[in-house]
């Protein structure tokens, strides 16, 4: 990954890659200072010990820079450091089979909960979840639950919960709760298409402008803005003035795409803050609240959803990479103002920053705006919901799509740049397709259980190191290889990854690759003559970059939640045990409650069996992932 102009770069990129049951290995990660001309120079590198970390336990720090084989051995110790965080996890996954009471008995708690309103099981989880294991149980619950179709049941039992819990309406899902991590990677899962089209638009032309904003008198700098004529430099006042006019529209297109999009947001997404909605107001009917039920809906929509992608945009796959310092304050100062509307112009806001009063008056009007849009958008129908809801597939949505340059062995002649033609590419978990533009109808498609091979293609081989290749069959069973080519290097590992993943459970899958092309009547990497000949290098399907928006897994997920709850089962007795003795203190007849009982025996039987399962499956099943566990590394 590279971050260019920067000598403190960021990347905030997370790496999985695949280990056998030994794992011993090294991991080494270079670091390197690329050059757009000359050669790239070796900044050193960190080297660890993976037999040495202890399985699900993350380490973290700043790791020393050791010099490579070119540096002398006194740099060492002065070369810089590197801030990591490590994590081997166990990562054997049982059949579907072996899931399905774990699964089945989340389903029956959140079906139930919907009809009698209890829900014991998900608060003994909510109730026995760290703060540091919130956010990845709630996006594995999340997932769960979205794959069975239960997204919005699950978040409704969730938000009873805590709004039964709270008396404060100013402090309702400001905590990261297991209600608040939930419906925020609920969000994420179900909305990065719509996300793309409300705020991709006003994303791009701040990229594209690259104006100078700045309102905080405090940290104004004249340099920065150049001259407003010949003669004479801009004054603070009136650099203050420009850059509130260019927030003004910035936040008034960014408001009225919100406006506009209650048509295209998901059905599950409206119809869950439909229920959010509801229940708010059941809890706080007072006149004196009646903010309160917008303010819940905009907590989530506006302040974890809207604004986080507009300060990192690229972690949302809105670009292709981190703004620069200033784009970066622009997009801070938008999201800002959006969170300034989504807490309904509330007067702690104004207090904390005074400075942002320029921008009142579109903050004001986008209130109305964005209650006129909460009111259309929770304004969906039971059966209306249903309806949508067969026409939704959520499998069939599209991972990754966009332009690319693309090349197709069959055509003749020789390989080269010129030879690539831009389509656009749309890739789903059934398929990669292809057509001339967005909006045109598809040309031509390859069905992803056909693809044997997805790896990087050498630089020499067209001259341009950011091409990768699809190896797949055809009709006939015959090998065939597209190649494309991205902008940079960071979309080509997106690319890579989205495909990896969608292609996880491809068989036949190669073990070999040529890493160059077959031109001039051999290949360009081995010089081999003969074109079926096998790879001269190994594949890696296992690397890919771990995003929040990874596909469904099902088995993936409850073997995570597994874990989870293995990890916290005794303190789950205990709490279990607590709630008991509150029940029988208060008098109240345990028996004349059997469900919590039995869903908890259920669970705690259910984790027993998947443990037993899991000592004893690899060994009773030898053809099953060749008798070894496996564990993924987390960088």
């Amino acid at each position: 990954m590279v971050v260019k102009k920067s000598c403190y770069p960021r990347w905030n990129e997370v790496f999985e890659f695949d280990l056998d049951e030994s794992f011993n290995e090294k991991l080494i990660i270079e670091v390197w200072d690329w050059d757009l001309v000359s050669k790239n120079d070796f900044l050193g590198k960190v080297m660890i010990n993976l037999n040495g970390l202890q399985q699900d336990l993350q380490e973290e720090g700043w790791f020393r820079l050791s010099p490579g084989k070119s540096k002398a051995s006194v740099d060492e110790g002065n070369l810089g450091s590197l801030q990591l965080q490590v994590r081997v996890r166990d990562e054997t996954v049982l059949p579907s089979d072996y899931y399905k009471p774990l699964v089945q008995l989340l389903c029956q708690e959140v079906k139930a909960s919907h009809k009698e309103k209890s829900g014991h099981l998900i608060t003994l989880i909510d109730e026995t979840t760290s703060a540091e294991c919130r956010q990845e149980v709630a996006a594995n619950l999340g997932k769960i639950f979205l794959g069975q179709g239960l997204a919005k049941e699950f978040l409704d039992l969730l938000f009873r919960l805590e709004l039964d819990k709270t008396n404060e309406p100013n402090t309702l899902f400001r905590s990261n709760s297991l209600a608040s991590k939930s419906m925020e990677s609920f969000l994420k899962v179900a909305g990065t298409q719509y996300l793309h089209s409300v705020v991709g638009p006003t994303i791009n032309r701040i990229f594209e402008e690259k104006k100078y904003i700045e309102l905080d008198p405090s940290k104004v700098e004249i340099k920065e803005a150049g001259c407003s004529g010949l003669h004479r430099i801009q004054t603070e006042s009136e650099i203050i003035l420009q850059s509130a006019q260019h927030l003004q529209s910035y936040l008034t297109e960014l408001l009225i795409a919100i406006a506009k999009s209650v048509k295209i947001c998901p059905v599950t997404i409206r119809a869950t803050f439909r229920q959010l909605y509801k229940r708010v107001e059941e809890r706080f009917p007072e006149n004196k609240h009646m903010n309160v039920k917008f303010i819940a809906v905009t907590s989530f929509l506006c302040l974890r959803f809207f604004s986080p992608a507009i300060m990192s945009p690229k972690l949302f796959h809105l670009r292709e990479k981190h703004a620069d310092a200033r784009t970066s304050r622009t997009l801070l100062l938008l999201a800002k103002a959006v969170q300034n509307v989504g807490n309904m112009d509330a007067p702690a806001s104004r207090a904390k920053e005074s400075w942002m009063a320029p921008l009142q008056p579109t903050i004001q009007q986008g209130v109305s705006q964005l209650k006129e849009f909460i009111i259309k958008l929770i304004d969906i129908e039971e059966k209306e919901e249903l309806d949508l809801q067969k026409s939704l597939n959520l499998q069939s949505l599209t991972v990754k799509e966009g332009p690319l340059m693309v090349y197709k062995t069959k055509c003749k002649g020789y390989l080269l740049t010129s030879s690539f033609k831009k389509l656009f590419l749309s890739l789903t978990v059934d398929a990669l397709s292809f057509a001339k533009t967005q909006f045109s109808k598809k040309s031509s498609f390859i069905p992803l259980s056909r693809i044997r091979a997805l790896e990087k293609v050498e630089e020499k081989s067209f001259g341009n190191s950011n091409v990768m290749q699809i190896i797949y069959t055809d009709e006939n069973g015959g090998l065939e290889a597209l190649y494309l080519q991205c902008k940079c290097v960071n979309e080509l590992n997106q690319w890579l990854s989205a495909l990896r993943k969608v292609c996880v459970n491809n068989s036949n899958m190669l073990g070999s690759y040529h890493p160059g092309v077959y031109k001039g009547e051999k290949w360009s990497c081995c010089h081999q003559k003969d074109k079926a000949v096998a790879g001269c290098d190994k594949t890696r399907h296992e690397v890919t970059l771990q995003e929040w928006n990874d596909l469904l897994n099902p088995d993936l997920e409850a073997q995570l939640i597994f874990r989870h709850l293995i990890g916290v089962r005794e303190l789950m007795r205990e709490k279990y045990l607590e709630l008991t003795i509150h029940d029988k203190s208060s008098k109240s007849d345990l028996t004349a409650d059997p469900a919590r009982k039995d869903s908890t025996t259920q669970l705690f039987q259910i984790l027993k069996d998947l443990e037993v399962a899991h000592d004893s499956f690899l060994a009773d099943s030898p053809n099953f992932a060749d008798q070894e566990k496996k564990y993924l590394l987390e960088v």
